[in-house]
């Protein structure tokens, strides 16, 4: 961190938040807990470690013992390395309490943003959360965590360029909607953005 946080000229300066990790309740497993409650995607060790300003191995360190910990309190969620990174996910054998609080039963209802964000992945997969926000022109993070949690939609990999995780349908949603494969779903093409659109959105590598 800059000696001189406030000199003339650090542009960096005035967006950085100076904190002391051990001066936090929890130290650096609170810290590292906090950070893991708002990611929507797998975060590395390297990542955590440059945000809160420890070495990676400290990082490491602490995310073992939390999924160690969690595992051996059969908490309802578990902490999980994939894809590189690390998130908190629930554990499986909750899935039928989740199911009825998500679903209602099965009478409940897709939103209009979550019909519409789930067209996009099926038509678009795998296709990335950015992706999908570019072409809905809306933050679309809350939507894609219902369609997970209602087992419409997974993950599949992860983008080789930039890392990104890549979402796809599940056989659920091939039975909910009443199909045998994705080749049965009915041609776009009227409802696709113009070439030139879906131009400039790859050139911004958001298509």
């Amino acid at each position: 961190m800059s000696e001189h946080p406030d000199a003339p000229g650090d542009s960096g300066a005035e967006h950085q938040v100076a904190f002391d990790i051990n001066s936090f309740p929890g130290g650096a497993r609170g810290a590292v807990e906090a950070v893991l409650m708002v990611v929507d995607e797998p975060v590395t060790e390297e990542a955590l470690a440059t945000a809160l300003e420890l070495p990676v191995e400290d990082v490491g360190a602490v995310l073992d013992e939390l999924a160690q910990d969690y595992a051996a309190a059969e908490r309802g969620f578990m902490l999980r390395r994939l894809g590189g990174g690390w998130r908190i996910y629930t554990r499986p054998e909750y899935a039928p309490v989740v199911e009825r609080f998500l679903l209602g039963g099965q009478q409940a209802r897709l939103t209009q943003a979550a019909l519409e964000t789930l067209a996009v992945i099926a038509y678009r997969q795998p296709v990335s959360r950015a992706r999908i926000g570019a072409i809905r022109g809306v933050n679309v993070d809350g939507v894609v965590r219902t369609l997970l949690a209602r087992g419409m939609v997974t993950e599949v990999g992860q983008d080789p360029s930039a890392g990104a995780v890549l979402y796809g349908t599940t056989d659920l949603f091939l039975q909910r909607m009443g199909l045998d494969s994705l080749d049965d779903l009915p041609a776009l093409a009227p409802y696709l953005p113009s070439a030139e659109v879906l131009e400039e959105l790859a050139a911004e590598g958001l298509a």
